[in-house]
């Protein structure tokens, strides 16, 4: 990915969390969060990742608001950046969260029986 792209998708980063924290505060949303934003070579696209914290009827409803108000959240950053064209917005979810807690909840389940080691024992075999 080229530099020029790199600051462009870093403040439309920047710009989006702050655009998309008030959009989505109150009214049953999940807790939201943009993780990343992808831009494509001509800078016309940028691909929004959020991670919606929340049931995944608030998962549903956050993603769908989000949607149904994509040209609005443009509008706005048209205010924000100064940019020739301001590219049109996807979002996408990102489940990198749900799948890290997840994959802790597996590995608890396998260790909740292993026998507990006291603090001590620990420390003098390092």
């Amino acid at each position: 990915m080229g530099l020029r792209i790199e600051k462009v998708a870093s403040m439309l980063h920047r710009e989006l969390g702050a655009i998309i924290s008030t959009e989505c505060s109150g009214g049953g949303f999940g807790f939201t969060t943009v993780t990343e934003v992808r831009m494509t070579p001509d800078l016309r696209l940028a691909k929004v990742y959020v991670s919606i914290f929340g049931d995944a009827k608030a998962r549903e409803k956050t993603l769908k608001h989000l949607e149904s108000r994509k040209k609005e959240i443009r509008h706005e950053m048209a205010h924000r950046v100064s940019m020739k064209y301001v590219p049109a917005l996807q979002f996408y979810h990102d489940a990198t969260l749900d799948n890290v807690m997840h994959l802790e909840q597996l590995i608890k389940e396998i260790h909740k029986d292993d026998p507990v080691k006291p603090a001590e024992e620990e420390t003098e075999h390092e």
